[in-house]
């Protein structure tokens, strides 16, 4: 077969849905829906195989939200695809108990879901590169135009709705768009770590886990490898995630549903204001660290810098010292200096970017503006869905989602809030979008679980629409910027 010429996949079989991008979340889909007969899933992701955050899989990092958090348990408990049924297959349930930590390896967590998706099937294909997504009104299905990135054959897939969970791809500052020599996102970091070691100094740029989990690492060899080591973030301290309990609540059914309720900019005014809820360092290595700096500095003066409230303004590639020189202000002084470093690391988080192949439909989408989605409750961001009165305001069943249909993973934290990227609520959104696409609940979803309440009782809270639309918003409010630096990990 001509790689140039597309060939339909499956016999022209259509799906009932086809899921685009293999993460934790359209894994965790595949997972609950297998089970379900009378629902045809089909997930695409252009990589090789599974590989969740490869650059960062250090070797002692752990998840920053518990193993129940895993694919299915928070869904199904008793379901074959759990985190303890891997460890009971692999022998390692035992030392997993005696280990006593709630928290899994995050490389132990990608073995798991790489695990998960072999026991899939066929349904989980790897290596295929969804190129341009088409819609056929006449049959109601869109068209999936698919690359395999082995061969280069093309393909076609049909599938009556489409499950977008393509990720979030790194985000660099714009001061350090396009510089040239070896600059690395911390999504690359481990590739990098040998040569970055072998340089006179190296500078870390960011706030949230990774950036604390790579100046440990790095701090590590700082005085037997012989480089300077800087950490800067234009954050006003190093904040720990806050894990308390009643915090914890917020991730909850009932919080999605006040968020969700709430103007706007109010969101965008919350969402900004609650990083150290989902984005903050967890205080083991916070503490960690500094038990290292202080012991290291027995011996004498550490070449380390920790800068906070030290913003990014410029960068430039230096030739002649074959690094880089940094344009740095501090903002609560107002001072601007520099600082020359040969290695950079921006642990500058990532952020949402709608994929180039749904330009085809996008005039099918429903948009708040150029580079965010306008999402319902029940996850869905197609045009009909909000023109139309389908779904059930309660969160209850309704009709099956029709043909046309179009839900997101992980691209709502504008509109449900910071629960978004949290692993920990991935079985519920996935429970909540099984229901939309069966019209019933193949796996209950909680609709009230926490002790405390998030807003105005009665009539003085903000009602959500049958559509999931909510109030306008308030004129004149001014939303903080997100800051882009504080990166989502687990929670």
């Amino acid at each position: 077969m001509s790689s140039s010429t597309p060939a339909p996949s499956d016999e022209g079989r259509v799906h009932d849905f086809a899921a685009v991008g293999v993460g934790p979340f359209n894994l965790g889909l595949a997972c609950l829906s297998a089970p379900i007969a009378e629902l045809d899933g089909i997930f695409l992701d252009r990589k090789p195989e599974f590989d969740w955050h490869s650059g960062m899989l250090l070797e002692n990092a752990e998840l920053q939200t518990p193993f129940m958090s895993d694919l299915v348990t928070l869904a199904d408990p008793t379901s074959p695809f759990s985190f303890l049924n891997y460890l009971k297959e692999n022998g390692r349930l035992y030392p997993f108990y005696i280990r006593e930590r709630f928290y899994p390896l995050r490389a132990e967590y990608n073995d798991y879901c790489r695990w998960a998706a072999s026991k899939l099937g066929d349904s989980v294909r790897f290596g295929q590169q969804v190129d341009r997504v088409d819609y056929d009104p006449g049959e109601a299905v869109y068209l999936l135009h698919v690359t395999d990135t082995a061969t280069g054959d093309k393909s076609l897939f049909r599938a009556r709705r489409l499950v977008l969970g393509t990720g979030t791809p790194p985000h660099v500052p714009a001061p350090c768009r396009g510089l040239p020599g070896d600059a690395v996102h911390s999504g690359d970091y481990l590739f990098a770590k040998d040569a970055l070691q072998g340089k006179r100094s190296i500078t870390v740029v960011g706030s949230g886990q990774s950036a604390a989990e790579i100046f440990h690492d790095l701090l590590q060899d700082v005085d037997t490898r012989g480089y300077e080591l800087n950490w800067v973030t234009r954050s006003p301290r190093f904040f720990p995630l806050e894990y308390t309990k009643l915090t914890l609540e917020m991730t909850s059914p009932e919080y999605a549903d006040h968020f969700f309720s709430l103007p706007e900019q109010t969101r965008d005014r919350l969402v900004a204001s609650q990083k150290n809820l989902y984005k903050g360092i967890d205080t083991d290595v916070v503490n960690a660290i500094y038990d290292l700096m202080y012991a290291k500095s027995r011996r004498g003066p550490l070449p380390v810098r920790l800068m906070t409230n030290t913003e990014v303004t410029g960068a430039s590639r230096d030739q002649e010292r074959a690094g880089y020189r940094l344009e740095l202000r501090n903002s609560e002084q107002g001072r601007d200096f520099t600082l020359d470093t040969q290695g950079l690391v921006l642990a500058t988080g990532y952020r949402y970017r709608a994929p180039a192949f749904l330009e085809s439909i996008a005039d099918r989408l429903a948009w708040e503006d150029e580079e965010r989605f306008r999402v319902r409750r029940d996850y869905r961001v197609d045009l009909a869905a909000h023109e139309s009165d389908t779904g059930a305001a309660d969160g209850g069943a309704a009709a099956p989602a029709p043909p046309g249909a179009v839900f997101v993973q992980n691209a709502e934290l504008h509109t449900h809030g910071f629960i978004a990227p949290d692993l920990g609520m991935g079985a519920y959104r996935n429970s909540y979008i099984l229901r939309a696409l069966l019209g019933r609940e193949p796996y209950p979803v909680e609709r009230a679980i926490a002790f405390q309440e998030f807003g105005a009782p009665g009539e003085a809270a903000p009602q959500v629409t049958a559509t999931g639309d909510t109030a306008h918003d308030t004129p004149g409010t001014t939303v903080p910027a997100a800051d882009p630096e504080l990166e989502v990990t687990n929670r």
